[in-house]
């Protein structure tokens, strides 16, 4: 079970949360995005969710599951505001965009879906897992756009990892989920 928690994420701040699968890093991801009904209050910039349209909410605050969901049959349908960074730069070629989507591998669709995600222009970032999928060039890859993104937009993000290292390349901040509630981690930074 999990909670309650408080916790608060600043702009420009990247918090990686870790712990035992099942332990409600996706649940407490999902209620922040306004995905499940909570107890519960959040809050961006000082304004309740309830307080905000649901689609605004969305846009706003931004979920990456483990699995995206894709409703459209080819990639390149779902990019209507253009593309937030090249796909070069998830080792991924333009003609993707007219592949069909069941034809992609996991790893292509959870890079597409951080590439839709992104589209949005979200001033939040919830990454559940976003490179579990991915061999380790496409994750320093994906590492590099979400930090590329967060020093652009000076978005806050809430990146959950069960990769310590990885927790260690690209959190300013950690904290672990144990037994339904948080604990500090210290975090080395690298620069």
């Amino acid at each position: 079970m999990l909670g309650p928690v408080n916790l608060s994420v600043n702009a420009g701040e990247c918090l990686c949360i870790t712990g035992p699968s099942g332990g409600g890093k996706s649940l407490l991801l999902r209620a922040i995005a306004d995905l499940d009904p909570h107890a519960g209050e959040v809050l961006l910039d000082g304004i309740p969710a309830q307080d905000v349209e649901p689609e605004q909410w969305r846009r706003q605050v931004g979920l990456l599951p483990p699995e995206s969901s894709w409703w459209l049959p080819q990639p390149g349908d779902h990019f209507h505001n253009g593309m937030p960074v090249s796909l070069e730069q998830l080792g991924l070629a333009d003609s993707i965009l007219q592949q069909p989507v069941s034809r992609l591998s996991s790893g292509e669709r959870q890079r597409l879906a951080l590439l839709r995600l992104l589209a949005n222009q979200p001033g939040v970032l919830l990454l559940d897992e976003p490179t579990a999928n991915l061999d380790p060039d496409n994750t320093q890859r994906v590492e590099r756009v979400i930090a590329d993104y967060l020093d652009r937009y000076r978005a806050a993000v809430i990146w959950v990892s069960h990769d310590r290292s990885q927790v260690q390349r690209v959190a300013s901040r950690h904290l672990e989920l144990d037994h339904g509630a948080f604990r500090d981690q210290a975090v080395e930074l690298h620069t």
